[in-house]
């Protein structure tokens, strides 16, 4: 399945340009799309999911038009949006039992084989009778997949699925979303550049509406090598200095110091090592190229 963004474009009434032109191409694959909070990540899958329009541009899913045949998309998507509302005093059980009769699974064996596969591929079996307030953050997270799986879609989005979660939550969801990702076209939208790097064959950096960058990460990575140095900075000013004088793709506190990482095709100085490329440099540079553009 191929979806094909083409000059998206998208202003609110508050003047807030949330897509600029953004064209895209995404293949039947787990996707990633990076960016920072307010890159326009959230308004794109948003109109990807049929929930807004944009002033202008299209989007093709095989042949459908997203933009004008959204009750056809609407039958094909699976959709967790970064906040879902449900009912917290229902059970998880009760609650797919009545979104699959909204997504029109009306016979009820069918209905019934679908919720129990469900509930026992995001591991939520054994609390499905629990009612979803005393669900934790990462059993929500896990329910938001199971609703956005009824019916078997064939375009799965999900959009910033593991901010707040905790490492054990964030790897067993990663691991469910890895094996769902195997079988269908999934849109994995996130700020968290590990999620990307960990699943995703594909993926594109967005910023201010607009694609930066878009590829395999280890095409992106293969592009730094021997290009990133690493020096552990004393002071402010020794820190200033270098940010005046080379490409600085990042810094970070180390034990109460600054670690730098920079961009350049040689050596910047004395003190500097070469380190392996990450995609967080990837990512970082992009921004920060964005940023003086």
């Amino acid at each position: 399945m191929a979806l094909t963004i083409s000059g998206l474009s998208k202003t609110y009434p508050n003047g807030v340009r949330a897509l600029n032109n953004l064209s895209l191409t995404i293949g039947n694959e787990m996707f990633g799309l990076l960016g920072p909070n307010g890159a326009g990540k959230s308004s794109l899958m948003r109109t990807i999911a049929t929930l807004q329009d944009p002033d202008q541009g299209s989007i093709d899913l095989d042949g459908i038009d997203v933009l004008k045949e959204k009750d056809q998309v609407r039958r094909l998507l699976g959709y967790l949006p970064q906040e879902f509302g449900v009912y917290p005093r229902m059970s998880a059980v009760d609650m797919l039992n009545h979104l699959a009769i909204l997504k029109g699974i009306t016979a009820s064996g069918e209905r019934k084989e679908m919720v129990e596969a469900l509930l026992n591929q995001t591991n939520l079996w054994a609390s499905r009778k629990k009612s979803l307030s005393t669900y934790s953050g990462g059993m929500k997270q896990r329910f938001g997949i199971a609703q956005a799986l009824l019916a078997n879609p064939r375009l799965i989005i999900v959009d910033e699925p593991t901010a707040g979660l905790d490492p054990a939550e964030r790897n067993r969801f990663l691991n469910l979303l890895s094996s769902i990702g195997r079988e269908v076209t999934v849109i994995l939208s996130t700020h968290i550049v590990d999620d990307v790097r960990e699943l995703c064959p594909r993926m594109a950096i967005i910023a201010s509406g607009q694609v930066l960058l878009e590829g395999a990460p280890e095409e992106c990575l293969k592009a730094l090598e021997g290009q990133i140095w690493s020096k552990v900075v004393a002071s402010d000013d020794e820190l200033r200095t270098i940010e005046a004088e080379h490409e600085v793709i990042s810094t970070h506190l180390v034990g109460g110091l600054h670690e730098i990482r920079v961009y350049a095709a040689a050596s910047p100085g004395v003190g500097f090592e070469a380190v392996p490329s990450g995609l967080e440099d990837v990512y970082f540079l992009s921004l920060t190229r964005h940023q003086k553009n």
